[in-house]
């Protein structure tokens, strides 16, 4: 592991130093000027003069110093130390005017050992790739995205960490209900005046295969975005998008909040003295199979006070076998308040509250409730480096919970340190 992880840093270190970074067209950066926005931009700010290929990489590595427990008494002792690093290689390609592709690899993750693809997809801004000026005032306003990859289903995932890609959210952890899949996906999104709108299909599965599993069956996800988005004046930003997700296979959909194959970003957290649990605690996926998910999010940015909000509902089936009393639905509240300052807004405070609550089937005696807190600080030593400070408390609230979950919390201090180009 200590020679992966000099690997690793020898090709960020060489590129960082050496690689001329061409500008891509419809490109949201990889620093800290991407924080704001949230779909690649429409802007056509970028002349094409021929194939260009930008080599860009992410790392993160943490201090994490938390405790934990729960009624049983059954959690293991957590220390104060490093987690292991993570890093994502990234490639973007300039293909033609208009048309470029994506692709990460994840080249050491939580909860994989080995280095290996995330995903990738391609762009379409101009179709100058068929015939120069086809259909120009209509590819004005669109963009097409097709391949494996995350898809755009609410704007939390802009803000969340992608294994190492840390320099975007404000926050050590992700949202406990994380709403983030890669699947073989196809958008269509228009934007104009302000107004967006999306429409997207995907096959619904993050474990490619052509084999129909015993006893299910696989349907295709539908999923869209509606909302504004537009800045009024020089210091006031406003956006408001509604998303939507469903599903209605068995053998599919139930990936929404459990796609992200790098762990959780809380390591060893709830895990027992016997070694129950695993890479994904700390968040909360329902895995409901027959899913409909829907989000709403709120963006305010007022010269350097920033509010970002969710208010989502999943519900859906757990098992369709015996389908009386197994439908449950769960509703997630967050709100996220920063205050971004220093000449160039390098420096941070923020807050967030973050709730999970509901039933994942509709016959359970008791509603569950998991809740956390984040209150930290982050500075950007440069658009590409980041340092936070976190302190967080997660506590599993009411009767629902049994086992290892009854009345468990963590709490404690977490640092990260994360550097994006």
């Amino acid at each position: 592991m200590l020679k992966k992880m000099i690997s690793i840093s020898a090709i960020f270190v060489s590129v960082a130093a050496f690689a001329q970074q061409p500008s891509i067209q419809f490109y949201r950066p990889n620093s800290k000027v991407g924080n704001a926005i949230f779909e690649p931009p429409k802007n056509d700010s970028i002349s094409y003069d021929g194939l260009k290929v930008r080599v860009g990489g992410d790392f993160a590595m943490q201090f994490q110093a938390l405790n934990q427990s729960n009624e049983m008494e059954n959690l293991a002792d957590l220390g104060s130390n490093f987690n292991l690093p993570t890093a994502n290689f990234n490639i973007d390609v300039q293909l033609h005017d208009g048309l470029r592709m994506h692709m990460r690899t994840y080249m050491s993750s939580r909860h994989h050992v080995e280095a290996w693809i995330k995903g990738g997809h391609i762009q379409v801004d101009k179709l100058n790739f068929i015939k120069p000026g086809l259909l120009e005032g209509l590819m004005d306003m669109t963009t097409v995205r097709i391949g494996l990859d995350e898809i755009n289903y609410g704007d939390a995932h802009f803000r969340r960490t992608d294994n190492a890609r840390a320099i975007h959210n404000p926050f050590v952890g992700n949202y406990l209900m994380d709403a983030f899949t890669t699947e073989v996906f196809g958008e269509l999104l228009l934007r104009k005046k302000g107004v967006i709108g999306m429409l997207g299909v995907s096959n619904g599965k993050l474990n490619q295969s052509v084999v129909l599993p015993q006893n299910r069956y696989n349907k295709p996800s539908f999923y869209g975005k509606v909302g504004y988005d537009n800045t009024f004046g020089e210091d006031f930003r406003a956006r408001l998008t509604g998303s939507w997700y469903i599903n209605t296979g068995t053998g599919t959909g139930t990936w929404l909040y459990g796609g992200d194959r790098a762990g959780s970003r809380y390591y060893n957290v709830l895990q027992t003295t016997d070694g129950d649990g695993g890479d994904f605690d700390g968040r909360f996926n329902a895995r409901f199979n027959k899913i409909s998910s829907f989000q709403v999010n709120p963006f305010i940015k007022f010269k350097g006070l920033e509010f970002f909000g969710i208010y989502e509902v999943a519900d859906g089936l757990m098992e369709f076998e015996d389908p009386d009393n197994n439908e449950g639905a769960m509703t997630q509240l967050a709100a996220e308040l920063l205050y971004r300052f220093g000449k160039n807004e390098q420096f941070y405070v923020s807050g967030r509250y973050n709730e999970v609550s509901g039933k994942m089937q509709e016959g359970a005696q008791d509603p569950l409730n998991v809740s956390r807190i984040n209150a930290g600080a982050g500075w950007y030593l440069t658009n590409n480096v980041v340092i936070k400070l976190e302190y967080v408390t997660q506590d599993y609230n009411g009767d629902g919970w049994s086992g290892r979950l009854d009345g468990a919390n963590f709490n404690g201090i977490v640092g990260e340190a994360a550097i994006s180009f």
